[in-house]
């Protein structure tokens, strides 16, 4: 497979001008980037940013076509990157760490690959520069027992009758593989919520890109930045493979692989994870000049 970045132009010349990002900005310090996946929104990275909030200065927002961040115009990938570009601009980020989860890691690669001068570290959950899955067919089943488990979760979280009798047959089995009720506090939270905002224009954009084949190991090694690989063993959106693929590819990498967890391993392991992070960021905050 070739080289595919999210565009064959640079986002910076695209015809769709860039939108004013609806932004979530807590604390204060050393500005972190941080990016959801798909689908998702700024507060679904609380369970990061309530937390380094503490001692830096957080910044996530709703993608274009996620959230709060309503769009009409079709666009492509590359948008999200002329976005992000004049997110950066507007806030005066001359440098920053990025913080990406699932797609929200992809384009934390894209921004390292276009602006090394400004990004400093990169700190990529459940995300890979060629991303594979190993995802099972959807049934009607699966649809139908994860709509009753997310719907009997919003009324009452983490009900472990609804988890045990629907939430496990759903859906949510390829998602986490702790069913306990603090993961599902986090669906009920904020899953269900950004999955009703993320848009049908930004669900087209995503297959699209990946039904072309996006592969961007062959460009890793311009990432100079120091980064930590972050995946679930169980994870079938994201293959644990894929992720330590692009770790071993990333000349400055950490690589953490948790065990018994999936794509979501930060809402069923938080602690672990904020744990890892934090022992990583200390390391970084040595290292700087």
């Amino acid at each position: 497979m070739t080289s595919q970045p999210l565009s064959s132009a640079d986002p910076s010349s695209s015809n769709i001008a860039p939108i004013a990002l609806h932004t979530y900005v807590q604390g204060q310090g050393y500005p972190i980037l941080c990016l959801h996946g798909h689908p998702g929104s700024g507060q679904c990275m609380s369970v990061f940013t309530n937390h380094l909030s503490t001692q830096f200065q957080t910044i996530a927002p709703d993608l274009r076509g996620y959230g709060q961040s309503r769009t009409q115009v079709a666009f492509d990938m590359a948008a999200h990157l002329a976005d992000l570009d004049a997110l950066i601009d507007r806030l005066h980020l001359e440098q920053f760490l990025l913080l990406g989860w699932s797609l929200g890691g992809i384009l934390a690669m894209e921004l390292a690959l276009r602006r090394p001068e400004r990004v400093k570290g990169l700190i990529l959950v459940a995300t890979a520069a060629r991303p594979r899955g190993s995802h099972p067919a959807i049934s009607w089943e699966d649809n139908l027992y994860t709509g009753i488990a997310s719907l009997l979760n919003k009324l009452s979280p983490g009900w472990q009758w609804n988890i045990d009798t629907f939430g496990k047959r759903s859906l949510y089995r390829y998602l986490i593989q702790q069913h306990t009720p603090a993961t599902y506090q986090y669906l009920a939270d904020q899953a269900l919520t950004a999955y009703l905002q993320t848009s049908a224009l930004a669900n087209r954009v995503l297959q699209q890109s990946l039904r072309s084949g996006y592969n961007r190991v062959p460009n890793l090694a311009q990432i100079r930045c120091p980064s930590l690989v972050l995946a679930g063993a169980e994870d079938r959106h994201i293959t644990a493979a894929s992720s330590l693929e692009t770790a071993q590819h990333l000349p400055e990498s950490q690589w953490h692989c948790y065990p018994n967890v999936a794509h979501l391993f930060p809402w069923e392991i938080p602690t672990q994870v904020l744990t890892d992070i934090d022992c990583w960021l200390e390391q970084w905050m040595r290292s700087i000049p």
